[in-house]
């Protein structure tokens, strides 16, 4: 590379990364190649600048194509539809034998998604690839003959462009290294306490020990309880759930804590926990527990990240991130049991969290203000869905109030009339079966408590009420059945004592 060529390609360095901002990626030992790349121009994703002698054409097709090979890699790893790519040749002259039918057309890669566009700044052709710059970007790239005479300013312009390459590394390091973690060790150290109490104390498998330690459960929610909103984020159903869900907190909230600071970390996690339980709250009906939706969340978090930077994180942990979701995902919903509903809206949750409170040290209070308004909106429909909706566990709560005060009637009006419109689950049977137990219509209730057992087979209470009525009715046999079916599902005393008692 003699000077004048060195000069001009330090020239071209320094335009793109100072006047454009573009992202030095890759420089060789010899520092006569460079690739470029940002966000900004969509024209061209990524700039690359060769320095070398083009004396063959048959040279400089053979160079292209490998030059397309390297970007469609950079395309997938990025994840681009279409990807743009502007390659510069520094030369002292151009070829000597017929090169421009190379050079006119851009070369597409196989899938023609890849799209290369070739300039030849050599002696001949400067002026023209200057005017093609200058077309494709809003800042003009200007160069005086006069500059070729002044050599001195090449250690300059290198120098320059070197140290922004630098700085903006060093910005996108401290990135990944804001804050040190310390609540994501806490919220581990609170959930293993958490689970080792409720072992302790009846069991984490235990439906009613679940419930008591503050278990998301519908009715419970229905009846003031709001708080179970946050109490299940610390609570985990089995040692496997426990040890899963302790593992990807492990990984995933020291990343996001490290990313994103300390408090910051501590209102994603804890909204995106909050967001997961209100979506279990709306969508389905089962009792819940663990950090599934808080864990989510910093998912959700890792994606905002994507979409306000995404070429760093397709280029650091996108991939990685993307690939995981999607399987948890899919493993949600397929395997029964668990509550993708709590993961979704965790998900969701940690990618509005994020964009109200940005990244550290920065402001898009505009970007902030929208994601708060988004945030708060999700919330109010979500809870007005949850709280207002004719769904069963509303209704079965509503009955339950009307029950619990002998209201009987209205809960029977209330519940068969809901049950005549098709919406009833195992527990609106059940409780209608009881008011009508207590309004003396047995043949009624025995009938909705058969349905009740029908959708639930495990409802050990139908089962015990079944066996009552068959008792009172006369019928040993079935009464005997339903009590040994109650007393095997759930082994209580009453349920012993009431088949002594047929025995």
């Amino acid at each position: 590379m003699t000077e004048r060529e060195r000069y001009l390609f330090w020239k071209l360095v320094n335009y793109f990364i100072i006047d454009l901002d573009y992202r030095l990626v890759h420089i060789d030992r010899e520092e006569n190649e460079i690739w470029l790349e940002t966000v900004r121009h969509k024209k061209v994703d990524v700039v690359r600048i060769l320095a070398e002698d083009t004396d063959w054409a048959n040279w400089l097709k053979r160079d292209i194509i490998q030059t397309g090979l390297k970007a469609e890699g950079i395309r997938k790893q990025l994840m681009k539809r279409d990807f743009n790519v502007l390659n510069i040749y520094v030369s002292g002259h151009a070829p000597v034998d017929d090169y421009e039918f190379v050079i006119q057309q851009p070369h597409d890669v196989e899938n023609g998604k890849t799209h290369i566009r070739t300039l030849l700044m050599a002696e001949e052709t400067l002026d023209e690839s200057l005017v093609q710059i200058n077309e494709t970007f809003d800042s003009p790239f200007q160069i005086q003959a006069s500059e070729f005479y002044d050599l001195s300013l090449t250690d300059e312009l290198r120098q320059s462009a070197i140290q922004k390459a630098k700085n903006r590394e060093r910005e996108e390091r401290e990135l990944f290294e804001h804050g040190k973690p310390f609540f994501t060790y806490l919220f581990i150290a609170v959930q293993v306490l958490m689970f080792l109490i409720v072992e302790i104390n009846g069991g984490s498998t235990n439906v009613e020990t679940l419930i008591q330690y503050g278990a998301k459960f519908n009715p419970l929610i229905l009846a003031g309880e709001w708080w179970r909103f946050f109490t299940p984020i610390f609570l985990h159903i089995g040692l496997l759930h426990l040890l899963m869900n302790t593992l990807a907190l492990y990984y995933l909230g020291t990343a996001v804590e490290r990313i994103f600071g300390r408090f910051r970390f501590l209102w994603i996690y804890l909204f995106s926990g909050f967001a997961g339980s209100v979506a279990s709250f709306v969508f389905t009906s089962n009792l819940s527990a663990g950090a599934s939706g808080a864990i989510f969340g910093c998912f959700g978090a890792l994606l905002y990240m994507g979409v306000i930077n995404t070429k760093l994180f397709f280029r650091t942990i996108g991939m990685n991130v993307i690939v995981v979701i999607i399987i948890n995902l899919i493993f949600g919903f397929t395997v029964p049991g668990i509550d993708n509903a709590g993961h979704i809206g965790g998900l969701i949750g940690g990618f509005l969290a994020t964009g109200i409170v940005h990244f550290p040290g920065k402001r898009k209070w505009g970007l902030q203000s929208i994601f708060l308004l988004a945030a708060a909106a999700a919330v109010y429909f979500m809870l007005h869905l949850g709280y207002h909706n004719d769904r069963p566990d509303a209704v079965n709560a509503r009955a339950q109030d009307q029950i619990e005060s002998g209201e009987y009637e209205a809960a029977y009006d209330t519940l068969s009339k809901f049950i005549s419109e098709g919406k009833g689950d195992a527990v609106s049977y059940f409780q209608l079966a009881y008011a009508e137990i207590q309004l003396q219509k047995y043949d009624d209730a025995r009938k909705h408590l058969e349905k009740a057992v029908e959708l639930e087979p495990g409802f050990h209470e139908a089962h015990f009420n079944l066996a009552l009525i068959y008792f009172e009715q006369g019928d040993t046999k079935k009464a005997k059945e339903h009590a040994s079916k109650a007393e095997k599902i759930s082994d209580q005393e009453k349920y012993r004592d009431f088949l002594k008692k047929i025995e």
